[in-house]
């Protein structure tokens, strides 16, 4: 075929054809450097792309995870703070107790003791009622607001159980005696004050476990989210460093295709004026 051709115009349809591909090229190229992304959709790498979009579900999962297990970290700390209090009164409480255990006290003595052991019992009762977050509390089995809680703890749904204690029944230490004897059975092996101690420190060590588990899985959480990212940047971000060498070669094609094809354009117009 004649490169000289009225009619057809190869040269022309060479150079529409290579500045053609590098436009697509050049926005390719631009739409990486300006989203940062290699693929940025379906259409970029269908299975690259869906790998990423299955991986930043997992990333969302556990942040909402993560949410969840803070929620109840509140819930927990705020029991913690709870038992704590009603710990530190255990222990006035015991001091009272061996007081009103002293037979030699006359009915005034008795009765000031009394009166005191009372009131810690109250602070106590206090303590356990108040010890709530958000409308919940591991401190009482009783619905709506007590009872165990399930949290979820990582992106797949699966849970962790805290379990609640009946504060009120199982927490707090009986009336005051209202004589030595019955304080001294308190204070004696397997009285009131002993089984109390005893429910004490086993929710105080039980949930001082589940609070350090929280903190150890939310730490895990975060952890896995960051390696999880960086796969993701590994699979679908673009090296911008790269795409800018690129983009600076493309435009220098880009205007060189553009004086190419304007050349080829002009072969059959220097034909046609021969004619003139």
């Amino acid at each position: 075929m004649s490169l000289n051709s009225v009619n057809t115009n190869l040269g022309a349809m060479v150079a529409l054809q290579s500045l053609n591909r590098t436009n697509e090229g050049l926005n390719m190229t631009q739409k990486r450097i300006s989203t940062g992304f290699r693929v940025n959709d379906a259409k970029d790498d269908g299975a690259a792309f869906a790998v990423a979009q299955s991986v930043r579900a997992d990333v969302a999962g556990l942040n909402a995870a993560n949410e969840q297990l803070g929620g109840t970290k509140g819930i927990l700390d705020t029991a913690l703070a709870g038992l704590t209090k009603v710990s530190e009164t255990m222990v006035k409480v015991r001091e009272t107790l061996v007081r009103l255990a002293d037979d030699t006290l006359n009915a005034d003595q008795r009765a000031q003791y009394e009166s005191q052991y009372t009131a810690l019992r109250t602070q106590i009762e206090n303590f356990i009622t108040d010890a709530t977050y958000n409308g919940r509390t591991l401190l009482s089995t009783t619905a709506p607001e007590g009872g165990d809680i399930a949290t979820t703890r990582n992106e797949t749904g699966t849970t962790y159980t805290l379990t609640a204690v009946d504060g009120a029944g199982t927490l707090v230490v009986a009336a005051a005696p209202t004589d030595a004897a019955g304080a001294q059975a308190a204070l004696g092996s397997g009285g009131d004050f002993e089984t109390i101690q005893t429910a004490l420190s086993n929710a105080l060590n039980t949930f001082g476990s589940d609070s350090r588990y929280l903190d150890n899985q939310i730490a895990y959480n975060k952890d896995k989210a960051d390696a999880l990212e960086a796969g993701l940047g590994s699979l679908i971000d673009a090296d911008l460093a790269k795409e800018s060498a690129r983009l600076q070669s493309l435009q220098i094609r880009q205007q060189l295709g553009t004086q190419a094809l304007s050349i080829a354009n002009q072969a059959p117009q220097t034909l046609l004026s021969l004619f003139r």
